[in-house]
């Protein structure tokens, strides 16, 4: 299986958060940069007010149920996209758009993996779409538009995983 990072970008809610987390470990996710707005757990050298630190650390470990201690994160006002493509990774971002790939239709590359998650409504900023080298798009069979971002996250892990995943065709 490739090295995998997850990048949690603007993510509003630490139950999500939590829930990353919770499904990076169980996939051996290698880290987890937290960015934008996202909260986070608390850190060794955190510059918030302990109240608040504390307060997102209990809220994000209701879903992460001890994760969050297990997975490392870094933290960063924007992802550090640029340097991650430096170190090999080839940044993957999850997002519906003309330019993205079909998760059944996308072969895995034979290299780290760096997986880009946007904001729950709004996505992935354009400007860090076009940093991306690959959109993915999971299908939608339903009337709903989209997945929860934290479900997002466990469906393209489980994909990217596998390595060459494909999935049946109807």
């Amino acid at each position: 299986m490739a090295e995998i990072i997850v990048i949690a970008h603007n993510i509003r809610s630490t139950h999500n958060i939590g829930s990353i987390f919770r499904t990076s470990e169980g996939f051996g996710v290698k880290k987890i940069i937290i960015s934008g707005y996202s909260p986070y757990p608390k850190s060794l050298g955190d510059s918030r007010l302990p109240h608040i630190a504390n307060k997102l650390t209990s809220q994000i470990h209701k879903t992460a149920l001890g994760a969050e201690v297990l997975v490392p994160f870094e933290q960063f006002s924007e992802p550090p996209i640029q340097e991650l493509k430096a170190q090999g990774y080839h940044v993957i971002g999850l997002e519906q758009s003309p330019k993205s790939i079909l998760l059944q239709e996308y072969t895995v590359p034979d290299q780290k993996i760096a997986l880009l998650l946007g904001e729950e409504v709004e996505g992935i900023p354009l400007e860090l779409i076009d940093k991306c080298d690959t959109l993915l798009e999971i299908p939608m069979a339903g009337k709903k538009e989209s997945f929860n971002v934290s479900v997002a996250t466990g469906i393209a892990l489980y994909a990217l995983s596998l390595g060459n995943y494909r999935a049946p065709t109807a």
